[in-house]
């Protein structure tokens, strides 16, 4: 910091159940400390570009009401589709994805170049997973949808590209089909 502009010093006060919390997640190696996690916390507020928050697990980002869902609602929803059709819905909602993201976000999802940090990191923070591009591979750790055929789908609408599934286990890889071959 410049001399213009002083570290400001804030103090946080915590209730004793908030404060065990942390020293657990810091113990068991979760958190490398309080400062990084209250960081990351904030970096997560901030990449959700957060308009109207309607606790609890309600928000709407841009023209987008987002609420928070788990695994199990998407494994129930895929148990009354046929599983033809998996891949097919999965295209659909990312077509979706892409749309609100464009609309909102302002974010490119069909431009790689913008996929690390752009789109990846908003799929991470929406806690899709843990999303990397390695060569001509997207490599997807920890994912929230497991079902590949699904995630498959989800991605090439939401990306725009056709891919290949190359495993049917996490992490998943999925292998970006170039033109030539399609």
């Amino acid at each position: 910091m410049s001399e213009e502009h002083p570290v400001k010093r804030t103090t946080i006060i915590l209730d004793e159940e908030e404060r065990r919390y942390i020293d657990k997640l810091i113990e068991e190696g979760r958190e490398p400390g309080i400062k990084p996690l209250i960081s990351k916390m904030l970096d997560v507020y901030r990449s959700m570009s957060i308009v109207d928050w309607k606790y609890p697990g309600e928000y709407y980002s841009g023209v987008s009401r987002v609420a928070f869902i788990n695994v199990e609602f998407i494994n129930i929803m895929l148990q009354f589709i046929s599983e033809e059709n998996w891949q097919e819905v999965g295209q659909k909602i990312g077509e979706a994805a892409r749309i609100s993201l464009e609309a909102s976000l302002g974010l490119q999802t069909s431009d790689r170049e913008k996929w690390p940090g752009g789109v990846f990191k908003r799929l991470r923070v929406q806690g899709f997973g843990d999303f990397y591009v390695r060569d001509k591979y997207i490599v997807v750790k920890t994912p929230f949808i497991s079902n590949h055929k699904f995630l498959n789908g989800f991605l090439q609408g939401l990306l725009g590209v056709p891919l290949e599934t190359k495993t049917l286990t996490p992490p998943l890889i999925l292998e970006i089909v170039e033109s030539s071959k399609t």
